[in-house]
C-alpha cells in the first residue's frame, strides 16, 4: 500500500468549533454579563471620548496567523473596543440621525448569526421572518397587501431601489437590457433643496447624472415649493426632458420637516410621474398616536424608503424599501440564473428575495426587527417617537427663552436646529463660535450634536432619535452650551484686550 496515501487519508480534519464546548458556554454567559452591564450603566459613561493613541497603535498590526485564546480576544474586544464606541446608544447622542438599539435586538442579532442563514431566499424560516416583517412595516406606513418590498443595509440602498424601479418603469423602453444609452428621452428626478446626498450618489449609479436631479426651491419652513415644482417639470417638458419621478421628504435630514406630501401626490398623478418618498426619518411617525397625522399622504407613495435601525431602534443595520406595484420591483432586478432554479419542493421551493435588489447574499436582519416588535408591540414605539417629538418640542421652547440662543428653523419633529448667537458676531464668527462649543460638548463626554447649514447660516443640530433621553439631559445640554459659550466669548474678548 502506498503509505503516503494512507497517511493523507487518516489525517486529523479540523473545524472552527470549539474544542471545549463548556469554557466556551461561561466565556458565553461572562459576555452576556458584561452586554447587560454596557448597556445598564450607559449613563453613567461619557456620551464618547476620543481614543488614546496608545490604544489607536493596536489596530496597526498585520495579520495574524497563530491562535490566540478567546479570553485574551474578548479581553481585548472590552478593553480596546467596546471601550470607545461612537455613542450613539447614550442618552445625550443626538448627532446626524440614529437609532439606539435596544438589548433584544442585540440578542436578535446573535441569534441571526448563530443560525448564520443566508436571506437570498429558499425554503426556511429565516425567509418567512423577513417577509412577515416587510408585511409589517406596509401595514405600518398603509401600503397595501399586495405591495412588494425587501429590507437592505439602510436608507440609502433603500432609496436606490425605490428610484431604479422609478427609472426603469417610467423610462420608456427595457434599461435593463439596452442601459441608458438607448433612452428616447432624458429623464429629469426632482426634489427639494434639502434631500438627503444619497438621491446624489443614487442618479449616479443609476447612470442618468446628478445634473438630472433638479433641486427645487422650499419655502422659508424648508418644505418644497409645489409651484417652482410645476414649473420645472413644464421647462423640462417644453425642452424635450422626460419628468420621471417626484421625491418627496418624510422629514428632512437637516431640518425634520415634512414635504406636503399628498400635494405631490397629486402633481405625481397630474403628470404621469412616479412618487417615491424618502421617510428615512419620519415615516415610522405613521404609528405616533399624537403625531401620525404629520405624514399623511405617505401611503400615496409608489415607493418608500424607511429604516427600522432609526425609531424602531434595531441594532445597525437595517432598512427597508416598499414598492407599491410588486411586478415593478421584482422586474427592476429579477434574474434567473441556472444555479438558483425553484424547485417544486425542498429548499430551492421558497422565494428567492435576491430577486428584490442589489444582493444575492443577504444577512438576517429581519430578527432583531421581528422579536422587538413582538416584545413591546408597535403601540409603544409609537408612543416612543411621540416622546422624542415631545423632547424636540420641549428643547426648542428653551432655546427660545434663553438670551443667548436662537432657533435656525421650525422644530416639526425631532430635529432641532439652533446657535448660540449673543450679537455682534458675523456669520464666519458665529460658525467658529458654535463649532467650537459642540467639539468642546463631545471631547468632554458631555453630549454630541452635529452641525449644519440652512440657507448658508451655520448652526447646531440635535436629533432626538433615543429611547433613552430623559428631560434632564435636555436641561443640561442648554446650560453646557450657555456657559461655555460666555466662557469663550469672555475669553476671547479678554485676548483681544491684550497688547
Amino acid at each position: 500500500m502506498d503509505t503516503n496515501h494512507k497517511s493523507l487519508s487518516v489525517r486529523a480534519e479540523d473545524t472552527l468549533d470549539p474544542h471545549d464546548w463548556e469554557v466556551v458556554a461561561q466565556l458565553g454567559h461572562d459576555t452576556i454579563d458584561l452586554a447587560i452591564d454596557y448597556l445598564r450603566h450607559v449613563r453613567d459613561r461619557p456620551a464618547w471620548r476620543e481614543m488614546p493613541q496608545e490604544v489607536r497603535s493596536r489596530f496597526k498590526g498585520g495579520l495574524p496567523q497563530e491562535p490566540q485564546p478567546l479570553e485574551a480576544v474578548l479581553q481585548r474586544v472590552t478593553e480596546d473596543v467596546m471601550a470607545y464606541p461612537m455613542g450613539n446608544v447614550h442618552p445625550r447622542f443626538w448627532a446626524w440621525y440614529m437609532g439606539s438599539g435596544n438589548m433584544t435586538g442585540a440578542l436578535a442579532d446573535f441569534m441571526a448569526a448563530v443560525q448564520g442563514s443566508n436571506l437570498g431566499g429558499g425554503n426556511h424560516a429565516a425567509a418567512l421572518v423577513d417577509r412577515q416583517v416587510i408585511d409589517w412595516c406596509k401595514e405600518i406606513v398603509g401600503f397595501p397587501a399586495s405591495a412588494s418590498g425587501t429590507l437592505t443595509s439602510g436608507g440609502s440602498v433603500a432609496n436606490l431601489i425605490g428610484l431604479t424601479v422609478a427609472r426603469n418603469v417610467k423610462a420608456g423602453m427595457d434599461i435593463r437590457e439596452h442601459g441608458v444609452a438607448a433612452l428616447p428621452k432624458k429623464l429629469r428626478f426632482y426634489g427639494s433643496d434639502q434631500i438627503h446626498n444619497c438621491h446624489r450618489k443614487a442618479v449616479e449609479t443609476l447612470g442618468i447624472g446628478n445634473a438630472a436631479l433638479r433641486r427645487i426651491e422650499t419655502d422659508a419652513d424648508f418644505r418644497i415649493d409645489i409651484a417652482a415644482l410645476r414649473m420645472a417639470i413644464a421647462e423640462d417638458r417644453a425642452a424635450g426632458f422626460l419628468p420621471a419621478c417626484i421625491i418627496g421628504n418624510a422629514g428632512a435630514v437637516n431640518t425634520g420637516v415634512i414635504d406636503d406630501l399628498a400635494m405631490l401626490a397629486d402633481v405625481a398623478a397630474e403628470e404621469d410621474m412616479w412618487f417615491h418618498v424618502d421617510g428615512c426619518i419620519g415615516a415610522l411617525i405613521a404609528i405616533a398616536p399624537r403625531n401620525r397625522a404629520l405624514v399623511a399622504g405617505l401611503e400615496r407613495a409608489d415607493s418608500l424608503a424607511l429604516d427600522p435601525h432609526k425609531w424602531l431602534h434595531a441594532p445597525f443595520d437595517v432598512g427597508c424599501c416598499l414598492v407599491r406595484d410588486a411586478g415593478a420591483h421584482h422586474a427592476a432586478f429579477a434574474t434567473q440564473p441556472e444555479y438558483l432554479a425553484s424547485a417544486p419542493r425542498g429548499i430551492a421551493s421558497g422565494e428567492w428575495l435576491y430577486e428584490l435588489g442589489l444582493q444575492t447574499s443577504r444577512g438576517f436582519r429581519a430578527l432583531k426587527v421581528w422579536m422587538a416588535l413582538q416584545e413591546h408591540g408597535a403601540e409603544k414605539f409609537g408612543r416612543l417617537i411621540d416622546q422624542n417629538i415631545d423632547q424636540a418640542r420641549t428643547l426648542a421652547r428653551m432655546i427660545s427663552k434663553t438670551p443667548q440662543l436662537c432657533l435656525m428653523a421650525p422644530t416639526i419633529i425631532n430635529i432641532v436646529c439652533f446657535r448660540f448667537d449673543p450679537g455682534g458676531l458675523d456669520e464666519d464668527g458665529l460658525k467658529a463660535l458654535n463649532t467650537e462649543i459642540m467639539l468642546q460638548l463631545q471631547e468632554d463626554g458631555i453630549a454630541v450634536l452635529s452641525d449644519t447649514a440652512l440657507h448658508g447660516k451655520h448652526c447646531l443640530r440635535a436629533a432626538i432619535c433615543n429611547h433613552r433621553t430623559r428631560h434632564d439631559d435636555l436641561e443640561l445640554l442648554v446650560t453646557e452650551i450657555v456657559r461655555r459659550g460666555d466662557t469663550l466669548l469672555e475669553t476671547r474678548v479678554k485676548l483681544e484686550d491684550l497688547p
